[in-house]
């Protein structure tokens, strides 16, 4: 009789079903940290707790209000610094960032918080170019510029790393994911299909977001919508792995 859909879990040998629960421990596992990752780097960039639309047009378009400094310590390094010492940079800043209060005001700052990342001599930022260095005034001047967002450069430099390693990941859970049993198989293929499409509206929306920046909240649709597939995708073949038994009917046809 012709199978109207992939083997099920249940019939295939427990070498099988092993190796994809644990695929599928390790890749849920790793979403986890991409999702706490994208959180610590995004959330609060509006000066709000929580990960907003806001917060992603601020990182892909920038604030256009604060300097590219101001937003780091508000976002990405928030956790970096004490708020008090981050209220005495900003405020430097602000102030008009002049260089006769840089060594007095920033620069113990920096080395105390800073420079193991930043520092001029930092085998860190060494190693990685995109880190900047803040080891002097001029410097520092780079960073106390307006907030504009990620650069383009940036942005393609992240999304392929994107668009390979999240291909990757759902072709490996919806290959998983075909042995599940739905009766509407319609509704399966979309799960299957959705992710894929939301990574291409992802990505494209970072571009056009720093052209216009009302486009964030597709981003931020985007990325719910391709989360909640990857956990309808983790959750339900979990459960038919190990706990889900087929229906009588079923299990004669696949028998």
């Amino acid at each position: 009789m012709k199978r109207s859909s992939c083997e099920h879990f249940l019939h295939q040998p427990s070498g099988c079903r092993a190796l994809y629960t644990m695929a599928l421990l390790v890749l849920g596992t790793g979403y986890l940290f991409a999702m706490i990752q994208t959180y610590h780097v995004h959330a609060g960039r509006d000066g709000k707790p929580g990960l907003s639309q806001t917060d992603l047009r601020f990182a892909y378009s920038g604030s256009q209000e604060d300097t590219r400094l101001e937003a780091a310590l508000k976002g990405s390094m928030s956790g970096m610094i004490r708020s008090e010492d981050a209220v005495v940079m900003v405020d430097w800043v602000r102030s008009g960032a002049k260089e006769d209060k840089f060594e007095e005001k920033v620069v113990p700052l920096l080395q105390a918080h800073c420079a193991s990342c930043h520092g001029e001599e930092s085998q860190i930022r060494i190693a990685n170019p995109h880190i900047p260095n803040l080891g002097t005034y001029q410097d520092v001047m780079k960073m106390v510029q307006l907030d504009t967002g990620a650069d383009v450069f940036t942005l393609v430099r992240v999304s392929h790393i994107h668009l390979f390693g999240m291909t990757f990941i759902f072709f490996i859970m919806g290959s998983i994911f075909l042995h599940v049993q739905m009766k509407v198989q319609w509704l399966k293929c979309l799960i299957i299909i959705f992710p894929f499409a939301a990574i291409m509206v992802d990505i494209f929306s970072w571009y056009i977001t720093k052209l216009f920046q009302p486009f964030s909240w597709v981003v931020y649709i985007s990325g719910i919508l391709m989360a909640l597939c990857f956990a309808i995708q983790w959750f339900t073949s979990m459960y038919q792995l190990w706990f889900y038994k087929l229906p009588p009917e079923l299990m004669e046809t696949e028998t």
